[in-house]
């Protein structure tokens, strides 16, 4: 078997924003490694999306679109990154999605119109939908097309265990001399053989997802860990705005390991939020009352479930939206499934974890601040969310940062680009840390359980010094402790998430701590 691998480019994550950095590299005439840690390439968020796609609306424009974004993430956003997006988000949608692609976006009627949605936070209708179903619809496409291009070689069920650089890594003194520390590939577990393989790349880019797993309650699948934001972390690459966790305030209210995400285009088409006695309540917290921006209806619902000593709240569907069967299949199947007729009676809702607005900092071209790293998707702080996500930004920003990550790359390859021999021969293969078999499922669980207790009762929704500094005390220990288990124990792939998970909570913990002032996500009642 083959342990040690080089190529043009390297893409840690399947999901959207990695499938189209991989695509358009690929199609440049690069050779592209891309890893999934799932058995196929769907494995994380970008598929469950249900919303949209922002695009541009009939009296639309990208000023209004900067100004929505702007408004929703309470001005912590980078102005810069917002204009690119606006200005040349909706074009990449329509050159990729639409053109290359072809996929079916829902039209009005079966006219030559689209049927563009309306969410949270927006001031017009400019998402383009397929039902409800946006993210598996686009994933498809994309995922056949990078199947079918033969400069991409996809290893499945591969974890990445750490970043290589050439300060930390080289054996040779000369490299460790050098200023600029360069990213040079992965360390990357194949959970079939239980082997780490020493893949070597010109240019990586990270687009692992978010970290909505590090809570006890999300909408998140398994790989959502902050694992990016862990290995970035340990080769140095500036990480931003961690402590801006979204939290979805409408996700279904029953007993699952992932909650089941009902989409705030039902709100957009008229559903509205009522408590146990029936009566709409947002009217109270807010103006825009069902399409406040998500951190106000977080905290809304929140208060409203304190107010009434209740479990949930409710989401009035019936009352309001039409023809649910055929708009939103996957909320109507996944209700029905659980006993719930959402045509007949209101859907039991509460607040989950959600989205990740920080992370490795990016530029617009999805450059890290460590040279030859790329970060692309939920995993990239590019700045556009600011303190809290306007809602359907996030497949576009994936889109058009793995687009604009892919294209810089390509630019930039070619022999003088290429890391010498001398620098790559020097990176030695992995040695495992320790020899003591004492891998334990049952500690294993319980650290996962400490871990995701600690951070939706001390850093979730409502903070305080309190709280953080509690956290912060809890994760220092057992952050200790798993680096030690980690050192003593031959690696495996539960091994290596809990590893990048307890980095990734201590790391947001400590930000949270540290911004004293509360904006949007990061909500201090204190």
């Amino acid at each position: 078997m083959v342990y040690r691998m080089h190529a043009n480019a390297l893409v840690i994550g399947s999901g959207l924003a990695g499938l189209t950095a991989a695509l358009t590299m690929a199609e440049a005439g690069l050779e592209v490694i891309l890893l999934t840690s799932g058995e196929d390439l769907d494995d994380g968020n970008s598929a469950l999306a249900q919303g949209g796609i922002v695009y541009r609306g009939p009296d639309d424009s990208p000023q209004l679109l900067e100004r929505d974004m702007l408004t929703c993430g309470w001005r912590h956003n980078s102005v810069r990154a917002v204009k690119y997006l606006a200005r040349r988000g909706p074009q990449v949608v329509q050159e990729l999605l639409i053109d290359k692609l072809q996929l079916p976006f829902d039209h009005k009627g079966g006219g030559s119109d689209y049927h563009l949605g309306k969410e949270g936070g927006h001031s017009v209708a400019r998402i383009l939908h397929m039902a409800d179903r946006t993210g598996r619809a686009i994933m498809e496409g994309l995922m056949a097309a990078v199947k079918a291009n033969p400069n991409i070689k996809i290893l499945t069920r591969r974890t990445a265990v750490d970043l290589l650089t050439s300060n930390h890594h080289a054996t040779l003194l000369e490299f460790k001399y050098q200023l600029l520390n360069q990213c040079l590939g992965a360390y990357v577990l194949n959970e079939v053989s239980g082997q780490v393989e020493t893949i070597l790349a010109d240019f990586t880019v990270l687009a692992t997802g978010g970290c909505g797993r590090l809570f006890l309650h999300t909408s998140n699948t398994r790989s959502s860990i902050g694992s990016a934001l862990a290995m970035a972390s340990r080769a140095f690459a500036k990480v931003m705005n961690v402590e801006y966790v979204q939290f979805h305030p409408t996700t279904l209210f029953h007993r699952a390991e992932r909650r089941l995400l009902i989409t705030e285009a039902l709100r957009g088409e008229g559903a509205r939020l009522v408590n146990a006695a029936g009566e709409p309540f947002m009217q109270r917290y807010d103006p825009r009352a069902d399409l406040a921006p998500r951190d106000i209806v977080t905290r809304a619902i929140l208060a409203e479930m304190l107010k009434t000593d209740q479990d949930c709240v409710y989401l009035d569907v019936a009352s309001y939206v039409k023809n649910l069967e055929e708009h939103f299949p996957t909320v109507y199947k996944g209700c029905l499934q659980l006993g719930i007729d959402v045509t007949k009676q209101p859907i039991p809702v509460v607040p989950a974890a959600h989205y990740f607005c920080g992370g490795v900092l990016t530029d617009s071209a999805g450059r890290t601040t460590l040279e030859r790293l790329y970060a692309a998707g939920e995993c990239a702080c590019t700045g556009i969310h600011g303190a809290n996500r306007l809602a359907s930004t996030s497949l576009l920003e994936c889109v058009l940062w793995g687009h604009s990550a892919g294209q810089d790359v390509a630019k930039r390859a070619g022999s003088k680009a290429a890391i010498g021999r001398r620098l790559l021969d020097s990176i030695p293969d992995w040695v495992s840390p320790g020899s003591n078999r004492n891998e334990d499922p049952a500690l294993i669980a319980q650290d996962w359980a400490t871990i995701r207790n600690t951070m939706w009762n001390y850093v979730g929704i409502n903070r305080s010094s309190s709280r953080l500094k509690r956290a912060f005390e809890d994760l220092r220990e057992l952050n200790k402790h798993i680096h030690d288990f980690y050192r003593e124990t031959p690696i495996s792939k539960a091994i290596v998430d809990l590893f990048h998970g307890c980095q990734a909570a201590y790391t947001i913990t400590i930000a949270a701590m540290q911004n004293r002032r509360s904006l949007g996500c990061h909500y201090r009642i204190d």
